[in-house]
């Protein structure tokens, strides 16, 4: 087998030495267009789990890198003059440069052919004489570009700007400085490497960036190699305080934006990418060349257990895109965060720290309570219960916890009336101990319905019906009870005439083409409403919740992509948001004040030309003023092609966007499953109440049942009377068996706070 490898750095290095070493008999030759020892960058993090990979795939390699390691587990976040530390996290770092020597030294050892200073002939060449032709060729990788049509590559370059430099300064712990300045936040992402050196990464948007001064340093021209020293200037000035008297190091470091690369496919025919020409992430989750080594390790074993190159390349894909992907949304969210830091800055020091610590979501209220249980405990000293069960005003009412079970389409109510199925679902979702049950999808009129087994409250027999229900969970349980109404708009139910709608806009090829609804139509939707929200009130209902999201009938005014009107009601956003915002008004002047009122909206229609950020900050600000109490921020269903970026709590960032940009109440939802991640939205001020749907109705008692596993039993999380008994953890299969001793000697547990501290460089011999 003859494998040819586009590029010399720790990727192509490590792969071409394992496969090598799996099979000696290859022929396996790097091409490099650099010399040895050119390198750009300063330090490399790995995690404990990619070292275990390398440990046991090479452990030649792993023994040079571990005996030069920086290791070190804590985190500083220094903002506002004070520093908050996080311990339990666990780091390891090494030069680069010495990583490249290290590998480097190993492929020698194989006998690897690796040609320094000599650019790679062409993929297309390399193709046609090689068996196998992998690309670890970068971010702006030739070889990707050469098959673009079949890679399909995706370059998303964000406005922000960085730049990557080294300090003499040995830093303790990974550590994060956040400046307040008169142009704007800027921040610091640092961390040691060895005994004389850290990386120190500056960063900041590009409004910040402007006006500090740095676009006219930028602007000048630096050739290749060269690095932007006004800038680097600038940038010790600003921030001597972190430095003290240390000098920060350039290596051809400039301003960047950062890209994030994904790729349709990663390969073609016998050419695979491999590292950054196939996918990136953000540094700020330190992981490119963690990525890179990662694939090379899998590369090189799909090609040993497969007996031909088509099939250990779809292997190697197959194994490695979930994981990469999981990477790149944690990436994703932290990048978004750091392009976001102004929001957060006003927050308290312990309650941004927390922030910041959790922003990827992979790192989580619990996660944290186990790595530093005292840094934990103090972020959440001022109501030390878990944040989930604080109580929150919302309107004129006090929910008794931040959880709430998000209106459920249940498609059981008969000529819109909701029956038995209805009171058990919403009975038994009170009694499981949320603050807010909201019921789901009630329409406002017969034609306004989603489904024909959509509940309604347009007759006085729905409102009967839906009274029978509220009295009989009022009497059980304390639990807020709302109801949701909209009108559905053109996504309604099939019938005899076609729905009406912002614009004469199908949903999809196989439906109906809706009726644009003329001022007539939209007088008695506005009648509808305010019928419906009296019946709500008279039916007993502490909360009522307006649709306005999901492409029902108010959503699609409020779309670009939905409303295509020309009238006073549609064109810009305050002419799409005219018509919804009377509804809103009307509804508002028959509510009570004493209860509350939402408005859900989808704040990102997942398709081009749809809504964007400063639209639902806009919309979300335009409702507080018009009466509402809250947003209940969802995403997307607004048209059929769109594309949402599915993962966990995936529509926490629109939630958190509204929050701190407007200061109104919201409900974070979509994902939410886990009562850590309810408590690390909360704590961190993403959002003021969480929307837990499916894993609610996978288990209707989810609430108390967190309460029992974090220990807490409280006023917020009440069992009924006659559940009592089920309040504790029923015992399990050997849950009861006390393990017998079995060390002669106790290993002492692992330090919670470990700093780098390398011992002072022992002094030169005399001659």
């Amino acid at each position: 087998m003859r494998v040819a490898v586009i590029g010399g750095g720790p990727g192509g290095l490590y792969f071409a030495a394992l496969a090598k070493q799996l099979s000696p008999h290859w022929e396996v030759t790097v091409w490099e267009r650099g010399a040895p020892d050119d390198t750009f960058g300063f330090g490399v993090v790995f995690s404990d789990e990619t070292l275990d990979g390398i440990a046991q795939a090479d452990p030649g390699i792993y023994a040079a890198m571990s005996a030069e390691f920086a290791r070190w587990s804590d985190i500083d976040v220094t903002h506002r003059n004070r520093t908050l530390t996080s311990g339990g996290h666990g780091f390891a770092a090494l030069g680069r440069k010495r990583l490249l020597r290290i590998l480097q030294e190993r492929c020698a050892a194989l006998a690897v052919d690796v040609r320094y200073r000599t650019q790679s002939p062409p993929a297309a060449e390399l193709a046609a004489s090689y068996d196998l032709v992998v690309a670890c060729d970068g971010v702006r990788s030739a070889t990707r570009a050469a098959y673009a049509d079949v890679f399909g590559p995706d370059l998303d370059e964000r406005s922000g700007r960085y730049m990557w430099l080294g300090t003499d300064k040995v830093f303790e712990a990974f550590t994060f400085l956040v400046e307040e300045r008169d142009f704007g936040t800027l921040q610091v992402h640092a961390y040691p490497y060895d005994s004389t050196r850290s990386t120190f990464i500056v960063e900041m948007d590009e409004a910040a960036w402007r006006r500090a001064g740095f676009a006219e340093f930028a602007d000048r021209d630096h050739p290749p190699g060269t690095s932007d020293l006004d800038s680097i200037g600038r940038c010790e000035e600003l921030l001597a305080a972190h430095l003290d008297g240390h000098r920060l190091l350039p290596n051809n470091s400039k301003w960047l934006r950062f890209t994030t690369v994904r790729n349709r496919t990663w390969r073609h025919e016998n050419v695979v990418l491999l590292g950054d020409a196939a996918h990136t992430a953000h540094f700020s989750i330190g992981s490119g060349t963690k990525l890179a080594m990662e694939d090379a390790l899998a590369l090189a074993a799909c090609l040993h257990e497969h007996p031909d190159v088509p099939g250990a390349l779809a292997a190697y894909e197959a194994e490695r895109r979930p994981v990469v992907e999981s990477t790149q949304r944690a990436a994703q969210a932290s990048l978004e965060w750091f392009e976001n830091i102004g929001r957060y800055t006003a927050q308290e020091p312990a309650q941004f720290a927390f922030n910041l610590l959790t922003r990827s979501r992979r790192v989580t209220y619990d996660n944290l309570r186990v790595r530093d249980e005292e840094f934990t405990a103090a972020v959440n000293s001022s109501a030390p219960v878990p944040p989930m069960f604080r109580p929150f005003p919302l309107g004129g009412l006090l929910l008794r916890n931040r959880v709430v079970v998000p209106p459920t389409a249940l498609g059981t109510a008969r000529e819109g009336v909701p029956g038995d199925f209805d009171l058990v679902h919403l009975s038994t979702q009170a009694l499981g101990g949320s603050g807010l049950v909201l019921a789901g999808m009630t329409a406002v009129s017969a034609g306004g319905r989603a489904t024909p087994g959509c509940p309604g409250l347009y007759t006085d027999g729905q409102e009967a019906a839906w009274r029978r229900i509220t009295d009989f969970v009022h009497g059980q349980s304390d639990t807020c009870l709302g109801i949701q109404l909209t009108h559905a708009g053109r996504r309604a139910a099939a019938g005899d005439a076609p729905p009406i709608a912002a614009s004469a806009v199908a949903w999809d090829e196989r439906s109906p083409v809706p009726r644009e609804a003329t001022a007539a139509d939209m007088d008695l939707v506005v009648r509808d409403f305010v019928r419906a929200a009296r019946r709500a009130d008279r039916a007993g209902f502490d909360v009522l919740e307006l649709q306005y999201g999901h492409g029902h009938l108010l959503s699609g005014f409020l779309s670009p992509l939905t409303n295509l009107r020309t009238d006073r009601y549609g064109g810009d956003l305050a002419g799409r948001l005219r018509f919804p915002l009377e509804v809103l008004r009307a509804v508002r002047e028959v509510w009570p004040a004493g209860k509350a009122l939402l408005v859900r909206i989808s704040a990102a229609d997942w398709a081009e030309g749809g809504l964007g950020e400063a639209d639902a900050v806009a919309i979300a600000r335009a409702l507080a003023d018009a009466g509402a109490d809250g947003i209940d921020v969802s995403t997307g269903e607004v048209v059929a092609h769109e594309r949402p970026r599915y993962g966990r709590s995936y529509q926490t960032p629109y939630a958190d966007l509204i929050r701190n940009a407007t200061g109104v109440p919201t409900i974070a939802v979509g994902a939410i499953s886990t009562y850590d991640d309810v408590n690390s939205i909360i704590l961190a001020g993403r959002a003021d109440l969480c929307g837990v749907g499916r894993a609610q109705l996978h288990d209707p008692l989810w609430t108390l049942h967190a309460a029992a596993a974090q220990g807490y039993r409280g006023p917020a999380a009440p069992w009924a009377p006659g559940w009592q008994a089920g309040s504790g953890r029923p015992p399990a299969a050997r849950t009861d068996r006390v393990p017998p001793r079995l060390e002669l000697l106790r290993q002492p547990a692992a330090p919670v706070h470990q700093r780098w501290l390398p011992r002072p460089l022992a002094a030169a011999p005399a001659n």
